[in-house]
């Protein structure tokens, strides 16, 4: 069964996350606070996707009607301390307890923010900067496991990133 995944942040690394992701095969809820950014991603993805993908994206006015369903979630919200941690803080009070959570951050050390949540062992960050990744750069890409990263959380999220056309790698766990 494919993958659920929660994308938060409908910018740039947002849109071409959600598109990538649903025309990798997977279903995809994608969820920004700002309604003008909802839109504007409606419309761009229902530019580039057929009809027979488009039904595999769902747009999500609120947090929790994204990541009910999750079986991954991705913030896509700026690389700030208080940004990382007010969105981890809402995903690990709303998503169910099998949800992974994967940030993106290149300034933010993993283990510091997989103690903020009641389930350490799901949160991995992605070392990448986001406009590499919003501008479909893919090639090498390094996942960071926290020390407290189960193994089962590293392998699917290899296995998402990797659908997509990156090679990863995963750095120690910190």
């Amino acid at each position: 069964m494919p993958l659920t995944v929660a994308i938060i942040g409908a910018g740039p690394l947002g849109r071409w996350l959600a598109l990538s992701a649903a025309r990798a095969g997977y279903r995809v809820l994608l969820e920004d606070v700002m309604p003008g950014n909802l839109h504007h991603a409606r419309e761009e993805i229902r530019q580039q996707l057929n009809a027979e993908t488009l039904p595999a994206v769902t747009f999500a006015a609120a947090i929790e009607d994204a990541v009910r369903e999750a079986d991954l979630a991705v913030d896509c919200v700026p690389d700030e301390l208080e940004s990382k941690l007010e969105i981890l803080w809402l995903l690990d009070r709303m998503a169910p307890p099998r949800t992974i959570f994967a940030t993106p951050t290149t300034r933010l050390a993993i283990d510091d923010l997989a103690q903020c949540v009641y389930r350490p062992d799901k949160v991995i960050a992605i070392a990448a900067e986001p406009q590499s990744l919003a501008c479909g750069q893919t090639g090498p890409l390094r996942l960071r496991a926290a020390k407290a990263t189960s193994a089962e959380t590293v392998e699917i999220v290899e296995r998402f990133w990797t659908s997509l056309g990156f090679v990863t790698s995963v750095d120690g766990r910190e």
